[in-house]
């Protein structure tokens, strides 16, 4: 939908899982999509050297996140979200579900 005005799609679906997610990894990423994980991890590169997200090392894994100092974030994240209201219902369901683990066997919802 919006690889158009960012390039390509992979930056797209990175941006939209940072924004559901608040941050993320690259395997993570590439495996949620099913993308190849150098792809994914050209365009986090690209977009750290943009200065649009942050990296740091948590044990072995580098986690990105909305770099708060980026002077277009809070326009970047309503743009986001406002993109992210026209996706379809499925595609919403498939890809950015809060809860990514199995609920215990009888807890209620």
């Amino acid at each position: 939908m919006l690889e158009a005005l960012f390039g390509n799609d992979k930056i797209e679906k990175i941006l939209f899982y940072i924004l559901v997610y608040n941050d993320c990894y690259a395997k993570a990423v590439a495996d949620l999509y099913k993308i190849p994980l150098n792809g994914v991890q050209q365009q986090l590169q690209r977009l750290e050297n943009g200065g649009i997200i942050v990296s740091q090392k948590k044990g072995s894994v580098r986690l990105y996140q909305f770099n708060p100092r980026y002077p277009f974030l809070v326009e970047l994240i309503k743009f986001l979200q406002r993109a992210m209201d026209v996706l379809p219902r499925e595609e919403i369901m498939k890809y950015y579900r809060m809860r990514t683990r199995p609920r215990r066997k009888g807890k209620p919802l």
